[in-house]
Order: C-alpha cells, then structure tokens, then sequence
C-alpha cells in the first residue's frame, strides 16, 4: 500500500478514488461547527485522506434547509470545475460509515505554508496587500484584516460572488505545495439571497480580473447545460437561476461587488 502526495493524483484519479473507495474513520475535526470527519479512503493499494461530512452531522440553520449542506459542498465543486481555476478539492456526495454525505480530497499544506489572509499592523500593512477591515487587540493596539492582492485570491473572490458564499474566512483557504491555492467549506452557499460574506473584500468595487469576463461568460453557458443539470441534483431550481443571475450582474457590472448592507460582510472569526 502507498500513500501519494496530493499533486500526484489528478482529479479523475481524485473522483475515482472518491467514489469507490473505502472509507476509514480516523477521527473528528473539532473546530468544525457541523460533524466533520478525516478518513482515509482506499483503493486499488492507493491510500488517501479525505474530509467527511455526514448529512446526519449537520446542524441546522435558520436560512438553509436541513441536509442541504453537504449537496452545497458538492455544488461548489461543480461550479469550480466548470471555470477551469481549480479552486474547490475533488468533493462527490456518496454513502459513508455514518451515511450520505460530503466527500472531499484532503489537502495537505506544507509547514512553511504562509497565509495570504489575516491580521497585520495597521501601520505596516505588507507591500503589496490590501486592508478591509480594522480592528484593535486587547491591549488596544491596532491592526488591520488584510489579504494579498493576489490573482489566485481574486479568482476565489470572483468564484465566491457566484456562489453566493456566506462564510469565506481566511481559514477555508488552503495552499498546497502545488503554489496554487483551494477554497473548502462551501456549506453555507447558493442561497437565493445575497448572504455574501467573504474577508476579500480588498477589490470591492474595481474592475475584475481580465480572465473573469471570459470564465464567467462560458459558465454562463455551461449552465444552460450539463452544469445546470448536475448543479439541480443538489440544489433548487430557484436557487440555480439565482447563480446565473448573479453571473449576469457581474458581467454587467464589470466590478467586484460591493458589501451588503443589510448583512455582516465578515465571518467571524475572520481567520
């Protein structure tokens, strides 16, 4: 048996691995609000980590129905796929040992990982990042949430838009050895509502990326299509039109959105 490291295997070989597997439990993420599982998943003599999300672990909410979170992650990766960033790990909805959920590729992070997303100095903000929020610590001392202004990061900012994320804290953001970087956590999504809440804030109301007019015009399409169709296994259809809406003003708009007003526009914690 071996254990490959996670830019080995491609994402076919991921959702192979996902799907046909066997899954062993190896224990349970506390810092999770709703039950959260690592495991690992065999087959064929190759051994990976994966993230379990039962749907009979999930807690409700007042604003999402109950046993949608796990269909919301799988939604989220369908929609990243589809824009060809690679944002979202491999993630299928499959039966487990505590029955249907989320299944989604582990992402390992190398000890020297640095964030790009956090608390830094008010005064000596990094070159290169941009502020969002401000905030003092117990002493009073003051600091400012902040992110790098980063292609990757406003890739995940332009995906976030569209999905309608309502809990983007700077800890859902992985990065692999691989230099790329993976949003996870994706529950709380699609919602009919505008319920984004997201710590990039740091482009709000500048023009988006030159790739996302092209990215969101072909998954305008695309939703038209066999993406609208995988995305109604798990989602409502109200809540699949509200995506293409979404797609539409952004592309009308040309812009990062602009916080909510009737809505906190940053998770707490942040980080």
């Amino acid at each position: 048996m071996t254990t490959e490291p996670a830019a080995a295997l491609g994402e076919k070989d991921a959702l192979e691995l996902l799907t046909r597997g066997h899954i062993e439990i190896e224990g349970r993420l506390v810092d999770a609000s709703n039950t959260t599982l690592r495991a690992e998943i065999t087959l064929d003599g190759l051994t990976r980590r994966c993230v379990y999300k039962p749907v009979r672990g999930e807690r409700p909410l007042w604003d999402f129905p109950d046993g949608t979170l796990a269909g919301r992650e799988v939604s989220a990766f369908l929609v990243s796929q589809a824009t060809g960033w690679d944002l979202v790990p491999p993630t299928i909805l499959r039966d487990g040992p505590l029955g249907p959920g989320a299944l989604q590729l582990w992402i390992d992070e190398p000890e020297e990982a640095e964030s790009l997303i956090g608390f830094v100095p008010a005064y000596d903000v990094p070159p290169g990042w941009l502020a969002v929020a401000n905030a003092r610590d117990e002493v009073g001392d003051a600091y400012a949430l902040a992110h790098a202004d980063d292609q990757r990061l406003a890739r995940l900012a332009v995906f976030d838009a569209v999905i309608n994320n309502a809990d983007r804290k700077g800890g859902h953001v992985l990065y692999p050895a691989t230099g790329s970087i993976h949003g996870v956590d994706h529950g709380v999504s699609f919602h009919v509502e505008n319920k984004l809440r997201t710590v990039l804030w740091g482009w709000t109301g500048k023009a988006l990326i030159a790739e996302a007019t092209e990215v969101l015009t072909a998954l305008a399409a695309e939703l038209d299509g066999s993406l609208g169709e995988a995305l109604e296994e798990h989602l409502t259809i109200s809540e699949v039109q509200h995506v293409r809406l979404r797609i539409r003003r952004l592309l009308r708009a040309g812009r990062f959105p602009k916080p909510p007003q009737d809505w906190p526009a940053i998770p707490w914690p942040p980080v």
